[in-house]
C-alpha cells in the first residue's frame, strides 16, 4: 500500500513508522520547515505508552524523560498550598517528557524507506480510481491508496476534504502558550520542581530542562477564540502581576515566533474519513489539554489504524473500523475535557479553595483508582 501523510507531528510519525514497517510505501509531509522545538512537558501515559511498548520504543522515551514527582502549586512568594504526583493517576506508567523531544525519538526510529519531507503540504487532492492524488504546493503530484490528514488541530487536509475549520473547532474558553528561555537564576530556584501558580482565572507554570534552559507553559480564560497578533506582548500583559518567577520568565520571553500561542479547543466531526482521505489525531478528534492524553491518543490511534490497513479488508472495511473501534475511546476523553475548564483554571477564589480539597482527595487509594480512569487496553489486544 502506498500512503502519503501530511503532518509529522506524533500521529504522523506513528503512522508512518507502522505503515512502513508493516510494508507499506510512506511518503510524510510535514509544512514546517524542520523539526518544531515550541512545545509541552507533557505527561505520557495511557494507550500511547502501550503502543510505543509495542513498538520497542519504550527505553528510548525512558531515556529522554524528566522524573517529576510532584506538580506543585505555589502562591505569590513561590511558597507550596498544594501539589499532586502525577504518577498516582496512571498506576505508574507514566512518562514526563517534552513533546518536541518525544517526535525525535519517533522520528529518529523512522523505518529507513519512509520518505520525510519538510517544508511541504497538499495544495490540492482528487479522487482517482482506487486511490488519491495529492498535489503540492510545487507542483508535484503524488499518487497513492490512501491519504492520512494528520496535520493537527489547524488540519490542511481536513480543510481541503471536509470543509473550514469552524465546522468542527469548538473554542472552550481558554488560551494557551509554551516557550523555553534562557535563564539561570529561575533554573537554579526551581530545584528541579514542576511548579504551576495557584491562580484565578490565569495559571503560569515553569520547570528546569536537563539543558540549563526553562520551560514556561501558561493557560488563561478569554472567550475570544481570535490568537493575538504579537503573542510576546500578549502574554507579557496577561500574566503582568502574577508574582514568584513570573516577572523575571516574562521578560527573558523569546520572540514571538520561538512561541506556541494557541486557543485551547476540540475538533468534533461525525465522521473521520471520506473516499480514500482518513484524518487522525489533533485533525480528526483534538481533545485538548484540559482533557489530557492529547499526545497518547494521536500515537494510539495512528497504531490502531495502521493495524487495520494491514489486514486483509479492503481499505473502506478498516477505516470504517478504526473508527469503530477508537470513536468511544476519544468521545469519553473530549467529555472529559469540557467538563475540566472549571477546575483546570480556576474562575474564583471559591473554586480554587474546591481544587485545594480535590486534591487533598485525591490521596485516598480508592479516589485515585476513580479519578485514574484507566484508558482502554484496545491497543494491548491488538
Amino acid at each position: 500500500m502506498r500512503i502519503v501523510i501530511c503532518g509529522a507531528g506524533l500521529a504522523g510519525l506513528t503512522m508512518a513508522s507502522r505503515m512502513a514497517a508493516l510494508g507499506g510505501d510512506v511518503v510524510l509531509l510535514e509544512r514546517a520547515p524542520g523539526p518544531r522545538r515550541q512545545g509541552y512537558l507533557i505527561d505520557f501515559f495511557g494507550p500511547g505508552y502501550d503502543a510505543v511498548e509495542r513498538m520497542g520504543l519504550l527505553p528510548a522515551v525512558e531515556d529522554v524523560a524528566y522524573r517529576i514527582d510532584e506538580v506543585t502549586f505555589v502562591d505569590e512568594h513561590g511558597d507550596r498550598t498544594a501539589g499532586v504526583p502525577p504518577s498516582r493517576f496512571a498506576g505508574g506508567r507514566l512518562l514526563s517528557v517534552l513533546r518536541p523531544d518525544l517526535e525525535r525519538v519517533l522520528r529518529e526510529h523512522l523505518p529507513p524507506g519512509v520518505d520525510l519531507r519538510f517544508g511541504t503540504t497538499p495544495h490540492a487532492v482528487t479522487a482517482r480510481p482506487g486511490g488519491v492524488r495529492v498535489t503540492l504546493g510545487t507542483g508535484e503530484e503524488l499518487d497513492a491508496d490512501l491519504l492520512v490528514g494528520a496535520d493537527g488541530i489547524h488540519s490542511t487536509v481536513r480543510d481541503l476534504l471536509f470543509g473550514p475549520e469552524e465546522r468542527f473547532l469548538r473554542h472552550l474558553g481558554l488560551h494557551t502558550a509554551a516557550f523555553t528561555l534562557d535563564a539561570p537564576h529561575i533554573h537554579a530556584a526551581l530545584s528541579g520542581r514542576f511548579c504551576l501558580t495557584d491562580s484565578v482565572n490565569r495559571q503560569f507554570g515553569l520547570y528546569g530542562l536537563r539543558d540549563g534552559r526553562v520551560a514556561a507553559f501558561a493557560v488563561h480564560r478569554d472567550p475570544d477564540p481570535a490568537l493575538p497578533r504579537d503573542p510576546r506582548a500578549a502574554l507579557r500583559d496577561t500574566y503582568a502581576g502574577l508574582g514568584w518567577l513570573v516577572p523575571d520568565a516574562l521578560e527573558a520571553c523569546p520572540p514571538p515566533e520561538a512561541i506556541y500561542y494557541d486557543q485551547v479547543a476540540q475538533i468534533r466531526m461525525p465522521a473521520w474519513s471520506a473516499g480514500r482521505v482518513a484524518l487522525l489525531g489533533d485533525a480528526a478528534y483534538a481533545v485538548s489539554l484540559l482533557a489530557g492524553q492529547g499526545a497518547s491518543l494521536g500515537i494510539a490511534g495512528a497504531y490502531v489504524l495502521a493495524d487495520q490497513l494491514a489486514g486483509q479488508a479492503p481499505v473502506a472495511t478498516a477505516l470504517a473500523h478504526y473508527e469503530r473501534l477508537w470513536r468511544p475511546v476519544v468521545e469519553e476523553k473530549q467529555r472529559v475535557g469540557r467538563s475540566t475548564a472549571q477546575w483546570f483554571v480556576p474562575g474564583s477564589r471559591t473554586r480554587l479553595h474546591l481544587r485545594h480539597a480535590m486534591l487533598r482527595m485525591s490521596r485516598a487509594p480508592l479516589l485515585t483508582r476513580l479519578l485514574a480512569g484507566r484508558s482502554s487496553d484496545l491497543v494491548a489486544r491488538l
